[in-house]
């Protein structure tokens, strides 16, 4: 599946498994042999995704590489780089990912928090996006709600002139008891409703990717 070697991960909203996802990516595809590295431009408040993402690359590539800018404030980056009074760093995340794409030739890069994250007051996560040039996949919650997030951040990718490249279903959580009917007919709804392929579904405790 070499659509998925290079991919800039969005999501619907923050906590729908972005960087769970990314990891199982990065791991499937070194497993495959092909020379894979994970890129979180921007953490906010721990910095866990980024380190899941170093463990899952191997060794080529430093942690301030994977994660070049990490903000403490638990929060979005405009309004964490306020909190510290720090701005971030669009240089730097540049630089950065211009030399992991020189030196790897498969990347996944995770996004923080959903499409229209802002960045700086005038720039958003969907700016960055385009700028990295990668094909745009949505990772989403496979949960009641999807239908709506989906097709939101969907028909925000094309307003912006990009191309939406597929959807990965997140189960993120246990199943319910009893019929989760949200959860059974996502998947369904949204290949009737978008012209955009389902990539793959993921369920709860997934710890493999067979690509």
């Amino acid at each position: 599946m070499s659509e998925l070697t290079n991919l800039f991960l969005t999501g619907t909203d923050t906590n729908v498994g972005k960087t769970y996802v990314s990891v199982l990516l990065v791991e499937a595809l070194r497993k495959r042999g092909i020379d894979c590295v994970g890129m979180k431009p921007i953490c906010c408040g721990d910095r866990s995704d980024g380190e899941r993402l170093h463990a899952a690359s191997g060794g080529g590539v430093s942690l301030s590489e994977v994660n070049p800018v990490w903000m403490r404030p638990p929060a979005a980056p405009y309004t964490a780089s306020i909190v510290e009074n720090r701005a971030i760093d669009l240089g730097l995340i540049r630089e950065v990912f211009a030399g992991l794409r020189v030196r790897h030739p498969s990347m996944i890069v995770e996004g923080v928090g959903g499409w229209m994250v802002p960045i700086l007051r005038d720039y958003f996560l969907g700016d960055l996006a385009a700028e990295f040039g990668l094909p745009i996949a949505v990772v989403v919650a496979n949960r009641l709600g999807a239908i709506n997030h989906t097709l939101l951040t969907v028909e925000a990718i094309r307003l912006r002139g990009l191309e939406c490249a597929g959807i990965i279903l997140n189960e993120v959580g246990p199943a319910l008891e009893g019929v989760d009917i949200a959860g059974v007919t996502n998947r369904s709804i949204l290949e009737e409703l978008l012209d955009v392929p389902i990539l793959f579904e993921v369920r709860h405790g997934q710890t493999e990717l067979v690509l």
